[in-house]
């Protein structure tokens, strides 16, 4: 399979290769976080404390709905890429076309959940009443373009795989700075606040979703998009649902474990929320520069592991290692020391910035726990499994953490022993990640001894 975009996962070195892979995937992923900061700063700015808690309210929620159908996405592109290294030209194409009819089918399912059920899951939540209209309303809009989020995401998962994360960040740029200028639009012009910011973010995701398509359509390899074709197959849906599934699932554990610290968030009133919602935004800048490694680890591992080169796995971690720590520290540096800054970005009110602080300072020491365990996962489901990640994150950062909310943070309720869940939760995770990956690489050694 080549082409100017595609990129042999299975032949080093692999550092400049990854180095070249990743850094649009991290653009992209930063150019994706834009909408949401977006909606933020400028109802923060522009609507007021209570438009922009209303926002940061519905953040976790957003995430318990979309997170299973995006882990869907990241099964398409392991199997994909899992494809190419074999060159199986039929099962390229067959799993390709199953990817997009995927994505408009949990688009649809996304929405009517998200848009139908938006006040009583906020409600579930403990959403503080004083915002509950407002984070409604938000919600409904928002959901509306679930289908082209999910159209783009498994879009762009397929031409990932084929080495290709250049064209998914032109589309992002894009889409991005529409986003921003309709948000000014709608919030000052109109001043629809928060009804105003999430039309903005759907229209750009219907923009997203065309231009992904339209890519798509043009390629000149088996990964080409036949609009005739769009259907589900059997057995790569098998496939996808095997590897994605799982992957989802643990998305929507964590989602869950986070709701659960929001609603208890929440019952500290509207300040500490926009505070912790300014400090969180962060920390998804973070998330997202991590992340582009743990999908990068995923998906070189997905193409060696179809094309039976077990021995460049080790290496494709530790380049993938490498490159976390030093993004990932950079980053949580700048957090730690400049905390006011960065949570005067998106509020004015003293007691918001000060809220927002002393969460940022504290998670800031261990967040690289967090990266490195995402990462860890991802590896894990490039070299083939999927159900072992699920289990190790349902017990240790789920479990650990809600058990940590109903016993020590019952007894001691303030927001320090509820942040310290966090690096608990972590690190526990990422230790048992490693511990499996041995075994697991050692398994693999053996069969192809």
């Amino acid at each position: 399979m080549n082409g100017k975009y595609t990129l042999d996962m299975t032949k080093g070195p692999f550092l400049k290769k990854i180095v070249l892979y990743s850094i649009p995937l991290i653009l992209t992923g930063l150019l994706q976080l834009v909408y949401n900061t977006a909606d933020i700063i400028v109802v923060g700015r522009f609507a007021g404390t209570h438009s922009l808690a209303a926002v940061g309210a519905t953040s976790n929620i957003v995430a318990l709905i979309f997170n299973l159908f995006i882990g869907l996405s990241t099964g398409a592109c392991a199997v994909v890429a899992k494809h190419i290294g074999a060159k199986d030209d039929e099962k390229i194409s067959r799993s390709s076309h199953t990817s997009i009819a995927l994505g408009v089918i949990c688009g649809v399912i996304c929405a009517s959940i998200g848009f139908f059920f938006a006040r009583p899951i906020l409600v579930l939540f403990d959403t503080p009443a004083d915002i509950l209209d407002l984070s409604t309303l938000y919600l409904k809009i928002f959901f509306l373009g679930a289908p082209a989020s999910l159209v783009y995401n498994f879009g762009s998962s397929v031409v990932r795989a084929m080495g290709d994360t250049k064209r998914p960040l032109y589309i992002l740029l894009f889409s991005g700075i529409f986003n921003v200028g309709l948000n000014l639009f709608f919030v000052i012009s109109f001043n629809m606040g928060v009804a105003g910011v999430a039309t903005a973010t759907i229209i750009s995701q219907y923009i997203s979703a065309v231009l992904i398509l339209i890519i798509m359509n043009k390629l000149q390899n088996s990964c080409r998009l036949d609009y005739k074709k769009i259907r589900l197959s059997k057995s790569e849906l098998k496939e996808i649902l095997y590897i994605g599934l799982p992957a989802g699932l643990q998305s929507v554990l964590f989602s869950l474990s986070n709701n659960i610290i929001q609603a208890a968030i929440n019952s500290f009133g509207s300040v500490v929320v926009a505070g912790v919602t300014a400090g969180s935004n962060y920390e998804s800048y973070i998330f997202t520069c991590a992340n582009a490694f743990a999908i990068t680890s995923m998906t070189f591992s997905s193409q060696n592991y179809g094309a039976k080169e077990y021995k460049n796995m080790g290496k494709v971690l530790s380049c993938c290692t490498l490159l976390t720590c030093i993004v990932g520290l950079s980053m949580c540096a700048v957090g730690y020391f400049f905390p006011n800054m960065i949570i005067g970005l998106f509020s004015t009110d003293p007691a918001v910035i000060k809220a927002g602080a002393e969460r940022l300072v504290f998670i800031m020491q261990s967040y690289i726990l967090c990266c490195l365990m995402n990462l860890m996962g991802g590896q894990i489901r490039g070299m083939g499994r999927s159900i072992e990640p699920l289990i190790i994150s349902l017990l240790g950062a789920c479990g650990l953490r809600i058990l940590w909310i109903y016993t020590v943070f019952a007894t001691h309720r303030t927001l320090i022993t509820l942040y310290w869940s966090y690096p608990m939760s972590w690190g526990i995770t990422f230790l048992v990640y490693i511990v499996y990956y041995y075994i697991l690489k050692r398994k693999l050694n053996k069969a192809n001894a």
